[in-house]
């Protein structure tokens, strides 16, 4: 093929698709998703081959120029994690004869000599393996240093991973690249009314903190419901507590900090909040507060900055780097800290404009465009 009489090579990129899941995109689903489309509508002289591990949606085959492969079993489990990648997805590889293997999601296949590109978004289980199931924890702990080795070329989200998968794992710097994730653009401020309308719909119309993500002991949300209850004590008002995203694992002591708040009726579990929704969320709040412990990168931080909302965050590498001078900056283990931080974000309506005003500014240099033509880019040199 040519474009304006000059001949393109064309390469053959298979890639590793399991997350791409109608209905149940989340954050491996919606960086694959997001980076593929991109690369596959700018590049229709290339051929990709799609390896999904379960029967999927037409949607996701973005144009012609995309052949979709279903390769069971369904890589859910270690054990299905491992027959997978070092048994199915090697004999597909042969059989497709690819330029080139790209894997979005930290995991590659060891038994296969094609050029591999891998994007690693954090090495956390390593480092706080008590916060990960039995059979995940010994999987990650032997299998993750073995494809940090095996992978042509490593991309990782923030500088913040690079340095860690160097000094953790031995990386070498020039083998890795960072390529930051990108704000979709339904991520956007909301007019007055607007706004109005979700609090309305969400907070009885009352004002309201919000936190967005799984609930898992690395959140912290069990510290974000105390300290809440604490600046409700303090600062009596009508101000509710939203948290959005799903029970994941141990979550005990989220559960136990909510059965003891003395202000349990202003503290409400929206559960999974489909994608269309999520942007009024952020923009009708009066921040989103995020008080992980640790992260590779910080997208709900970036999103809310699109959206123009305050963010009040832990103070932790990834989220500096993502959010710069726009965020408020809390010690995620001192519940005072925080619950000083959100009474300051409600009752100073001059802070809430300057971060908002910030992060606005500081939204765009997260782009999925910018994003999927570094990634093309390295896989070219893959």
């Amino acid at each position: 093929m040519c474009r304006a009489g000059v001949p393109l090579h064309t390469m053959r990129i298979a890639v590793n698709t399991r997350f791409l899941l109608s209905g149940k995109l989340e954050g491996l689903g919606w960086y694959t998703h997001e980076i593929m489309r991109r690369m596959v509508l700018g590049h229709p002289e290339d051929e990709f081959v799609f390896f999904f591990d379960r029967p999927f949606d037409p949607q996701f085959v973005y144009a012609h120029n995309v052949t979709p492969v279903v390769a069971p079993p369904p890589a859910r489990h270690p054990v299905l994690w491992y027959l997978w990648f070092e048994w199915a997805l090697p004999v597909l590889l042969r059989r497709h004869e690819p330029d080139v293997f790209f894997s979005p999601d930290g995991y590659c296949s060891l038994s296969t000599r094609v050029p591999t590109l891998m994007t690693l978004h954090d090495i956390i289980p390593l480092h706080h393996p008590e916060q990960v199931p039995w059979a995940p924890r010994v999987y990650y702990r032997h299998f993750l240093p073995r494809y940090v080795r095996r992978a042509d070329h490593i991309v990782t989200v923030s500088e913040h991973v690079r340095s860690d998968v160097v000094r953790t794992c031995g990386a070498d710097p020039k083998d890795i690249s960072v390529v930051y994730n990108g704000i979709r653009a339904h991520f956007r401020p909301l007019p007055a009314p607007e706004q109005q309308a979700v609090r309305d719909r969400f907070s009885a119309g009352k004002p309201y903190f919000l936190y967005t993500g799984a609930i898992h002991p690395r959140k912290n949300v069990d510290t974000l419901i105390r300290a809440f209850d604490a600046y409700k004590q303090a600062a009596p008002g009508d101000a509710q507590l939203l948290l959005a995203g799903r029970f994941a694992w141990q979550t005990g002591p989220v559960k136990a900090a909510y059965e003891s708040a003395l202000h349990q009726q202003d503290i409400h579990f929206l559960g999974y909040v489909p994608d269309e929704v999520l942007p009024g969320l952020y923009a009708a709040a009066l921040a989103l507060v995020n008080l992980s412990g640790d992260e590779g990168f910080g997208l709900p931080l970036a999103e809310a900055m699109a959206c123009g909302t305050p963010v009040i965050a832990s103070d932790i590498p990834a989220f500096r780097e993502v959010g710069g001078e726009a965020c408020v900056w809390v010690d995620h283990r001192n519940t005072a800290a925080v619950a000083n931080a959100l009474q300051q974000m409600a009752q100073q309506p001059a802070l809430r404009a300057y971060c908002t005003q910030t992060g606005l500014a500081r939204a765009p240099r997260f782009s999925w465009d910018a994003a999927a033509e570094a990634l093309y880019a390295l896989i070219k040199t893959a």
